[in-house]
């Protein structure tokens, strides 16, 4: 929803034009994934992809074939899954990493081959040790080689924004006359304004012979905070597709969040006269799963879908709103799928009452799967006098989380107080079998962490311990996040439970789960990533 009073402001769906038309391409499942702690199993990222094609995304970037085996089945599977959206792989310029990406989106209704080098001098110099006239070659080499396999190419100019003018419209044009469709135009290190950007679409449209019949895309980092930004700027100057991330998710201080580029377009059709295909009300669902199967918690003052993007504590605010709710809200809650109140359920809620609440939430649920929901969801009110809406999507997202996981916590005792030591007694499922350990340490939590070692050795670091309580009051449920690094990689786990000492358990056992997941994971090829 729009305050403007304007009639440019007005959804008007009938006067849309295709050319007024923004394609959202979603690289969560790539790019997000790089996210140093974000990685994501077979099935997250089915569950992940699933939502994403429901909600209207465009082009679902659904991983890089070549990197390992898992990557290339999970692409695979997306692609024979999808229903409406264009599955991408990515590519680097070597014809192994082309064919790779084009054998594992053969199957989708329509598929995408995007493929990348980096064309800055700092990226043909230090990264690619290639001349100007090599990385040209290697241009046309990759698109001529995607574009035999496949009618839809895309390709990236790595570092596009610190590229020579004159080189970028150089190569820009050898990618378009090699057959790519798409020209993605990355701001690969977040170095960019808004002003610059917009300069760097208008030169290459104007400049570059055939720009005018393919799509120019956004692919922009926040390392200034400024990715959304660029984006928009991006879109005005001509570019069509922007590449974005739910939550923001991606390398460093990430991507530009679908979110936000959705929600400014749609709150700001007045100024920025465009659209696109989502389905807005699905974004905070989409959100709390991505930040579930990541373990990466959302910020609460988060554009759009942190826990305080629609509260109002100060007595101004709260004020205003009861009158109008416009006058401190520029879109209503519905329209991003939050409800406008959180109501109370307990120990006496039924199944029935609880299936609409999931729907309510954005949960739709198996049979089996809200059968353990709902077990979940009675304990939990068994220990809590009330139940609000956060308690059960926590619940709710661990079980997604954690569905497939090869270890889990069953039982837990912990001895704490001021003599010490304290002690933990912890029973866990290994793979089916149940082991039991006991062990000491300083403090509960390091007695639980210290028991878990016990039946599951590892050398991992903990350099993240995090605990935050998901509703008010004594009773509320604590969620724990748990950062493990191991050998260059970083995991991160996260667990929710009314006692802290078992959240913590869940939490560090999600982080060994994903750290055996990367552990068996095919080591990828070597080489960087687009954008």
């Amino acid at each position: 929803m729009t305050v403007s009073n304007s009639p440019a402001s007005v959804d008007a769906s009938a006067a849309r034009s295709q050319k007024d038309r923004i394609l959202i391409f979603d690289t969560t499942l790539r790019d997000g994934e790089q996210c140093p702690g974000a990685t994501m199993n077979f099935e997250e990222k089915m569950q992940v992809a699933e939502i994403l094609d429901e909600m209207g995304v465009d082009i679902i970037e659904a991983g890089f074939p070549a990197a390992s085996v898992g990557d290339f089945e999970s692409v695979a599977e997306i692609a024979k899954r999808s229903k409406n959206a264009v599955i991408a792989g990515l590519a680097r310029a070597n014809p192994k990493d082309i064919d790779r990406a084009g054998e594992a989106v053969r199957h989708a209704k329509r598929g995408r081959i995007h493929t990348f080098i980096g064309t800055s001098p700092l990226h043909r110099q230090y990264q690619l040790q290639m001349s100007a006239e090599q990385v040209y070659e290697a241009v046309v080499m990759s698109v001529t080689r995607a574009r035999n396999l496949i009618d839809d190419v895309e390709w990236s100019a790595m570092d596009a924004t610190r590229t020579e003018p004159d080189y970028l419209c150089r190569v820009v044009e050898a990618a378009i006359k090699a057959g790519a469709t798409t020209i993605n135009i990355p701001d690969t290190v977040g170095y960019t304004v808004p002003d610059e950007f917009v300069d760097i679409i208008t030169m290459l449209k104007e400049r570059v012979p055939g720009a005018d019949d393919v799509i120019f895309s956004t692919h922009c980092h926040n390392d200034l905070g400024l990715a959304v930004a660029n984006s928009l700027a991006g879109v005005k100057a001509g570019a069509r597709q922007i590449e974005c991330t739910i939550n923001g998710l991606g390398e460093r201080a990430g991507n530009a969040a679908l979110e936000e580029v959705v929600m400014a377009i749609k709150t700001r059709n007045d100024v920025m006269p465009y659209w696109t295909n989502i389905d807005s009300t699905m974004i905070a669902r989409a959100s709390r799963l991505v930040s579930a199967v990541t373990a990466f918690p959302v910020q609460y003052n988060k554009a759009i879908v942190g826990k305080n993007a629609f509260a109002h504590e100060s007595g101004i605010h709260q004020d205003g709103v009861l009158k109008n709710a416009s006058t401190y809200e520029i879109m209503t809650p519905e329209s991003v799928g939050v409800r406008a109140s959180s109501l109370v359920m307990g120990k006496h809620s039924g199944r029935h009452a609880f299936r609409e609440k999931l729907r309510d939430l954005g949960y739709e649920l198996g049979d089996n799967a809200f059968e353990d929901a709902f077990v979940r969801f009675k304990a939990l009110a068994d220990r809590k006098k009330h139940v609000y809406d956060e308690d059960i999507e926590a619940l709710v997202d661990q079980e997604i989380a954690q569905a497939n996981d090869r270890v889990k916590v069953l039982a837990l005792m912990v001895i704490a107080g001021t003599s010490g030591p304290q002690k933990a007694t912890i029973t866990l499922e290994v793979n089916g079998k149940q082991e039991t350990a006991e062990a000491t340490g300083d403090g509960p939590v390091d007695a639980t962490f210290n028991a878990i070692k016990a039946i599951v050795p590892h050398e991992a670091r903990l350099p993240l311990y995090q605990v935050h309580a998901v509703t008010e009051g004594t009773d509320a449920q604590a969620e724990v996040s748990v950062r493990l690094e191991e050998n260059g990689k970083t995991v991160t786990g996260r667990g929710s439970d009314t006692d802290t000492m078992v959240a913590s358990a869940r939490a560090y056992v999600s982080a060994l789960n994903k750290l055996a997941i990367k552990r068996d994971r095919v080591h990828a090829q070597s080489g960087g990533t687009a954008a």
